[in-house]
């Protein structure tokens, strides 16, 4: 069977000093897949844009930004994440520079700016721990990896530099 993931973004959008990355904690929505997590912004990229033009966008939404520098880190393909068991494929990129200011909230919760060595202490998706290191990582290398996921719980993480 062709693997047809659901195509999305996600970005660790930088404090201007770089010390901060703006999450979202994802609290507002008692439905939410991703309920009481916090995660970067992006999601799910429509049928006629690119990866770049569908991060820019959900940066608008979620929090009122436009991306100035975006630098790709890397993509992760999660057999298996959906709620439904579906396949997700994302593109991972830090924003160094954005225009406008983020509101302290949207309809997914509550936007806040979390130091960058308190972000592992947060309660994150279980892999989020596996690639972030490699998102914020000085290395200039992009990285591709894959992360099969059961239940709400990662199975196995693989990745390559480049």
């Amino acid at each position: 069977m062709p693997y047809t993931p659901i195509i999305a973004t996600l970005g660790y959008v930088l404090s201007p000093d770089g010390r901060s990355a703006l999450m979202i904690h994802r609290n507002a929505r008692p439905g939410d897949q991703h309920l009481g997590k916090y995660n970067g912004l992006g999601g799910k990229v429509e049928p006629d844009e690119d990866v770049v033009a569908g991060m820019r966008r959900e940066l608008r939404e979620e929090a009122s930004i436009e991306a100035t520098e975006l630098t790709l880190r890397g993509t992760v393909s999660w057999p298996g994440f959906g709620k439904g068991g579906e396949d997700w494929l994302g593109f991972i990129f830090v924003v160094t520079a954005f225009a406008g200011e983020p509101p302290a909230r949207n309809s997914e919760g509550e936007l806040e700016w979390v130091p960058i060595e308190r972000m592992l202490d947060l309660p994150l998706w279980p892999g989020d721990r596996h690639f972030l290191p490699l998102v914020l990582s000085a290395d200039p290398r992009q990285f591709h990896g894959v992360m099969p996921y059961r239940d709400g719980q990662p199975l196995s993480w693989s990745y390559s530099l480049i």
